[in-house]
């Protein structure tokens, strides 16, 4: 690799800073750019109807400002900003946001293009950066600087002369990561200096991460030399507007907040150019995780991302955190089983206790998923997530002992079909095997055999499986347990009868609204298991089918069935 070509950054040096011991306690003030920024980068930009649908769903998640649009780049632009203030789709609460380069022409028109409007920020930029100085403009510091100043004073003047809406001025020296900090000091102080007299209204400063050029702890040190050193800070909201060329945004952004920022520019699952801009959704509930109120309704984060893929008309990657596909999924056993424990463990505890469940680090019913994805079957799987499976799909609370029996089946399914076992097929598989087993009917003529009872089991219950094998002749078994449970959030009853046949542990199970036929059933199925082992038959071949068998539904043993 040719390293050579490439130069490491300069740390800035802060040696006195105070942000890695703070913590955050309180959401910022979020602006979406989306529309803008977001809208920039995409194959197919959005049209006015996508724009609308973006908007409206910006403004039902709770964003109180929201940029809009670049409105001196094109009449497209233009013409969504006049859109949204003449059907009055603009809430009160909510300020929209232009982009503006500086230049005459390209201010005056931003302004009418928010005239009428209520309140509006225009964000005012011009690029300060070694190399756009150097490359793009040929201009020295110097000429940096009284541009920025010029921009300045365009600025106010419209601010003054448009007194139907409340214009906040927001200056921007873009790149500013690739800038000298003391010349983005010197260039935003100049600034301050020139607008704080002339307003009484709040200043704004917007510090980009155009591209991200450095670790994530040194955009902190520089933000905090900023917020630290910045004329009228009192006076001004501190913005960051944070890219994610190393893949740290997210990081950069929170340590930006520690370091004194008060505002995050970033767009929904990190849409925008290059790598995208920081994803709000993840540092709103990274906030949300942590018992901090983002300020952000993310209830339905499922459908806030059907509505960005088809507003960007670009898939949202299945491992983005907290709103992928597969974020709150557990293929691992040893994960399923931890998750599915600490459920149960929450359940005893209550609604109210604080969450604490292992590989979960929020409750997904909180943001719109259910339990039902969080763990998924294939040959990663384990006892634990297939027994999760069936509990919560079909209100089984499978003992132990059947728990690793109807694992290993699974394991070796998986293995020779490979890919993923659904509930619906886990649930036809578990039945076939265990609840109404055999390929073909039953003989009735036969000689009983005696089954021995286990301890703790009632006599009635055995005197039924007693009945059942006599009925059906299966060689000698021992019974060596025999449960019956309630089904879990659903009527009925299930019954789990296991037997020992020679060398062999086999299961029944009986699923009914009532109690004893439960019962009946789990024995002639056990029963049926005997008879299907003693005659040769591979009871894991069947297994290994992937094909739904049903036992003789309609051929009944004399006084067994119902």
């Amino acid at each position: 690799m040719p390293v050579h070509k490439y130069a490491p950054y300069r740390p800035i040096g802060l040696d006195t800073r105070t942000w890695p011991t703070r913590r955050l306690t309180e959401a910022p003030l979020w602006c979406s750019v989306d529309l803008r920024d977001g809208n920039q980068a995409l194959i197919d930009p959005m049209d006015v109807r996508r724009k609308r649908r973006m908007f409206d769903l910006l403004v039902a998640i709770g964003f109180k400002e929201i940029e809009v649009g670049y409105p001196a780049a094109s009449q497209d632009e233009y013409d969504f900003v006049r859109h949204l203030i003449e059907t009055d789709a603009i809430p009160e609460d909510v300020v929209i946001q232009v982009l503006v380069p500086i230049r005459a022409d390209a201010i005056e028109r931003s302004v009418a293009a928010v005239r009428g409007s209520r309140r509006a920020i225009v964000q005012y930029l011009n690029p300060t950066s070694v190399a756009q100085r150097r490359v793009v403009f040929r201009a020295s510091r110097e000429d940096t600087l009284k541009l920025a100043l010029e921009g300045a004073r365009q600025a106010v003047h419209f601010q003054e002369t448009t007194p139907e809406t409340e214009l906040f001025l927001s200056y921007v020296p873009e790149s500013y990561t690739q800038t000298e900090p003391d010349f983005a000091l010197e260039i935003c102080n100049a600034v301050q200096e020139y607008c704080a007299p002339r307003t009484d209204r709040t200043l704004r400063i917007a510090l980009p991460a155009t591209v991200e050029a450095f670790p994530p702890h040194e955009f902190a040190d520089r933000i905090e030399y900023m917020s630290r050193e910045l004329a009228y800070r009192d006076r001004t909201i501190l913005t960051v507007h944070p890219h994610n060329d190393r893949g740290t945004a997210v990081a950069a952004s929170e340590l930006a907040l520690l370091a004194g920022a008060d505002r995050v520019e970033g767009c929904l699952f990190g849409n925008g150019e290059r790598t995208g801009n920081v994803c709000v959704p993840t540092l709103a509930m990274n906030l949300f995780s942590q018992g901090v109120d983002p300020m952000l309704d993310l209830h339905d984060l499922d459908g806030i991302r059907r509505v960005v893929e088809s507003c960007n008309q670009l898939p949202v990657h299945p491992r983005h955190p907290w709103v992928g596909e597969f974020v709150y999924t557990s293929f691992a056993g040893t994960h399923q089983d931890a998750i599915a424990k600490g459920l149960g463990a929450r359940a005893e505890a209550g609604p109210d206790s604080v969450w604490d469940v292992p590989y979960l680090p929020v409750d997904p019913n909180d943001i719109g998923r259910d339990y039902q994805a969080l763990i998924r079957i294939n040959t990663q799987s384990g006892k634990g997530g297939i027994a999760h499976l069936l509990r919560t799909a079909q209100g089984l609370d499978l003992p132990r002992r059947l728990k690793i029996d109807f694992a290993h089946v699974m394991q070796e399914f998986c293995e020779r079909r490979g890919g993923e076992v659904g509930a619906d097929e886990l649930w036809r598989m578990f039945e076939e095997r265990y609840v109404a087993p055999g390929r073909e009917p039953w003989e009735e003529e036969g000689t009983p055999a005696p089954v021995s009872a286990p301890r703790g089991t009632s006599g009635g219950r055995v005197d039924t499986v007693n009945h059942v094998f006599a009925a059906l002749a299966v060689p000698t078994s021992t019974v060596r347990d025999l449960t019956v449970q309630r089904l879990e959030g659903r009527a009925g009853h299930a019954a789990f009868c296991e037997v020992v046949a020679g060398s062999r542990t086999l299961w029944g199970v009986g699923v009914h609204h009532e109690e004893s036929q439960a019962v009946r059933e789990a024995a002639l199925a056990a029963a049926r298991r005997v008879r299907e082992a003693t005659t040769g038959r591979d009871d894991r071949e069947h297994a290994g089918t992937g094909a739904p068998r049903r036992a003789d539904a309609d051929r009944r043993v004399p006084g067994v069935s119902a």
